[in-house]
């Protein structure tokens, strides 16, 4: 073993998070054995350095930095367990030797990150402007120039690794990383000089200095400069043995000369602000991109298990994965993993690597355990390669009053963040759950979308709420910003919801804001966001504005019901906004355009669903039978829209035709009255066809047309009629209508269209008569219309089963089905 010389301090030169440099670190400071130990890292952090022993500390975690004021501007510093830097900080906590970071103070870098994006957003005004004076052709060379540069500009700051990668012959810096470093043997047998590869390394980085400068990096020598300062001051308190873990690219400007004048002249002006520092949760995700250090990993999970494992760590890899496949139920044995071991063994040997890698392991996976198959190696790459751990941070870490409110919150409703997607159902019913809704929807108001609502997969019931859960890092910034409302989640989110009511720009912003405030239980803020909305409502005379502000006035007086909340002055507000809608629609809906009349017709939806649930919350109603009157006044409504052939657009007349049918308000025939009407010779054809797509619109709009055959033969018989100059105009509308029907529904009426309409007459007593196109022997003659008439020996046939889901008898059966229409398609339906 050799020995360093005395008199200079041991540079450590890293790759940040690499499990090969951070056994490397770990053999060099047992070798070495400083006095002090100085880390890559913000300075304002070393008084929380001690908390990494703590036992509730478990990586990966990251060093957060924000700025006091503004804390959106933040940065991280993420560590895992197989970062050198981690390492290096638990090997001399754990020692009780002293040590500390000695990067550029977060102070400094958040100043200046702010100040280089202010100016980056300067230069992209001026390159506007410059733009439109490049049209005369003053400026062409110079706009050519500067595009030239930005063009350039990537290749300027070079990865170092990538550069040596390069050099060895290796396509891939990861590769020739895992070759190197990860899969080297030597250093780490007895005797060896555990100090050695940093020299070679440093030799390296010190030639690749040389010659591409601080490689287009324009912060580092400032960040270096500050470094050798931190650096003599540790030498005259702790003396020359000291142990320096930093960056690879760092080590030559830390052992190169410099005097201390000229290093505090870099230093010098600096911009500077307040921030504060804590300790925040990781996930392995998220180092596998680039943040924090900027040497964001590919393979945060893999590096793990290199890290944990370093015996045999092929063998113990592939079972994880064997494990990970089970669950999942795939078919995999013992045997799997040995013959994948051995592939990927083989694999390594004919590619001329030390040991089998990554890229071996997962040809292996896929030959054996996949059967050539990408599946599973996209599950092993999701649950393994990456993974989703999700660090911990103790209790004493300092952080803002509201992230401690909310850690209590956690605690007290059993929800712990987890880094793993995950479905939560809840019932609101259940005192537990409805706070766990409280606290979402809460934190969903405050900006930290820690959960997303999606519909419920068991039940419509409104007592039931569904949650996509996923607790994401960078969630500890937006808690840190949402700080400025308030020291708890409640009091932030009332806050917050009293100012937005106060600057919604929109009465639809104010309605969704009482909606929240209803989901989240905020009482002290409703009754500003109910003087705004009642302010609002009151001067707002756009129709479209308060249709489209009802469905969610509706849905929170509703949610407030089943929540027990008190929802009188929104049922009184909203039946007001119904009035209001009521009145100006029909003249709102005049002159429109194909644009204008799309929209409409969404406020026309929009509008009916909210009328039906507000019609059973109606001051007074009982909720089993609902209040005839307003919806008696909306179906009014409509067949004022339905009748009117003026100047409302054919798309509006259909829709709201479509729903009155739907709410059974039309008499027998009026449908067919309405659609003959709408597509008789004298409607101009693309009118005609906005009616069609009204009426039949919509993903259910396929099925009227199957069950009511009597509609389809009044569209066939329009279509054909339609004349060959106005039918390239129609196509397009038509398309757009029958796309939306689901193939099966497709299918169906084409078989109809091509068997084409029954021959029938009529008896001067107006029944049907004829014969029967069905075959079967008491045929019923069928409806004018598509299809043949009723098969009493096919319908015969579904009676038994009819019976046994009834509980009938056979004989007297007083609940025996019956067809409601002879050429209903329930009873002439195909097989």
């Amino acid at each position: 073993m050799t020995t360093r010389s005395t008199g200079e301090p041991v540079l450590l030169g890293v790759r940040h998070h690499g499990p090969g440099s951070a056994r490397a670190v770990r053999a060099a400071l047992e070798q070495a054995a400083p006095d002090a130990v100085l880390i890559e890292g913000p300075p304002e952090a070393d008084e929380l350095l001690p908390l990494a022993l703590h036992k509730d500390m478990r990586p990966p975690v990251a060093l957060l930095a924000h700025v006091l004021d503004d804390p959106g501007r933040a940065a991280f510093w993420p560590l895992a367990e197989f970062s050198p830097e981690w390492v290096a900080l638990r090997w001399a906590l754990e020692r009780e030797v002293p040590v500390r970071f000695i990067d550029l103070p977060a102070a400094h870098s958040l100043a200046m990150t702010a100040e280089e994006e202010k100016t980056e957003e300067e230069k992209t005004e001026e390159g506007k402007t410059e733009g439109g004076k490049t049209e005369g052709g003053k400026t062409e060379g110079e706009k050519a120039e500067r595009e030239a540069d930005e063009a350039e500009a990537p290749d300027v700051r070079i990865d170092p690794l990538g550069v040596l990668a390069r050099t060895a012959g290796y396509d891939d810096p990861e590769r020739w990383w895992e070759d190197v470093v990860e899969h080297r043997g030597a250093g780490s047998g007895e005797g060896a000089d555990a100090l050695a590869p940093f020299a070679a390394l440093a030799e390296a980085m010190g030639a690749l200095r040389e010659a591409y400068g601080d490689g287009g990096h324009d912060r580092d020598p400032v960040r270096e400069a500050h470094m050798r300062l931190r650096l003599r001051d540790a030498r005259r308190e702790f003396g020359d043995n000291i142990a320096v873990v930093c960056g690879a690219w760092h080590v030559p400007a830390l052992a190169r000369r410099s005097t201390v004048t000229a290093d505090r002249q870099l230093l010098k002006g600096l911009p500077k602000v307040k921030a504060a520092v804590t300790w925040v949760p990781w996930t392995h995700r998220r180092l596998s991109r680039r943040s924090g250090y900027g040497a964001g990993i590919a393979s945060p999970g893999w590096y793990g298990h290199l890290f944990s494992s370093p015996d045999r760590p092929v063998e113990r890899w592939m079972t994880k994965v064997a494990g990970v496949l089970r669950d999942e139920d795939y078919a995999v044995s013992s045997a799997h993993v040995i013959e994948a071991v051995r592939l990927a063994e083989g694999l390594a040997t004919v590619r001329g690597r030390p040991l089998a890698g990554l890229t071996e392991a997962d040809d292996a996976i896929r030959a054996v355990m996949g059967d050539g198959s990408d599946a599973p190696s996209l599950l092993i790459h999701d649950r393994l390669v990456v993974g989703e751990l999700l660090g911990e941070v103790p209790e004493d870490a300092p952080a803002v009053p509201l992230q401690r409110d909310l850690a209590r919150s956690q605690r007290t409703l059993r929800l712990k963040p987890q880094a793993l997607e995950r479905e939560l159902e809840l019932d609101l019913r259940k005192e537990t759950d409805a706070g766990r809704s409280r606290l979402l929807h809460r934190l969903r108001l405050l900006g930290i979308p820690w959960g997303e609502p999606t519909r419920s997969r068991g039940s419509t019931g409104t007592f039931r709420e569904t949650w996509l859960l996923r607790w994401e890092p960078e969630l500890s910034v937006r808690v840190a910003e949402a700080g400025i409302w308030g020291t708890t989640v409640l009091s932030a989110a009332t806050a917050k919801a009293a100012s937005e009511a106060v600057g919604a720009a929109s009465l639809a912003e104010v309605t969704a804001l009482a909606e929240q405030c209803l989901l989240a239980e905020l009482p002290d803020a409703l009754p500003v966001v109910m003087r705004a909305l009642s302010d609002r409502a009151a001067l707002d005379a756009d129709v479209g504005h308060l249709a489209q502000a009802l469905p969610a006035l509706v849905r929170s007086v509703r949610y407030g019901d089943v929540r027990g909340t008190d929802g009188a002055v929104l049922r009184d507000v909203a039946l007001g906004l119904a009035e209001r809608v009521f009145v100006g629609l029909p003249p709102a809906c005049t002159g429109l355009d194909d644009d204008g009349a799309a929209e409409m017709r969404g406020h026309l939806d929009a509008t009916h669903q909210a009328v039906g649930l507000l019609g059973q919350l109606e001051a007074g109603a009982r909720p089993e039978d609902g209040t005839p009157e307003l919806r008696s006044r909306w179906a009014g409504v409509l067949r004022a829209l339905s009748r009117r052939d003026d100047a409302v657009p054919g798309l509006i007349r259909g829709r709201a035709a479509r729903l009155l049918l739907d709410d059974g308000q039309l008499d027998d025939g009026e449908a067919e009255r309405l659609m003959g009407l709408a597509l008789s010779p004298g409607t101009p054809p693309a009118d005609a066809a906005g009616w069609i797509e009204g009426f039949v619109g919509g993903g259910d709009g396929g099925m009227l047309l199957v069950h009511d055959e009597r509609l389809l033969a009044l569209v066939d018989g329009w279509l054909t009629s339609v004349p060959d100059a106005a039918f390239t105009d129609v196509l397009p509308l038509l398309r757009r209508t029958f796309a939306e029907y689901e193939s099966g529904v497709r299918r169906t009426l084409g078989e109809l269209v091509r068997r084409g309409p029954a021959a029938t007459t009529r008896d001067p007593a107006g029944g049907a008569s004829g014969t029967s196109e069905a075959g079967g022997t008491g045929g019923e003659a069928a409806a004018p219309g598509f299809g043949p008439g009723l098969d009493r020996d096919r319908a015969a046939a579904v009676l038994p089963t009819l019976r046994l889901l009834l509980g009938t008898d056979q004989d007297g059966d007083p609940a025996r089905p019956t067809a409601r229409r002879p050429d209903s398609d329930l009873t002439g339906a195909r097989p």
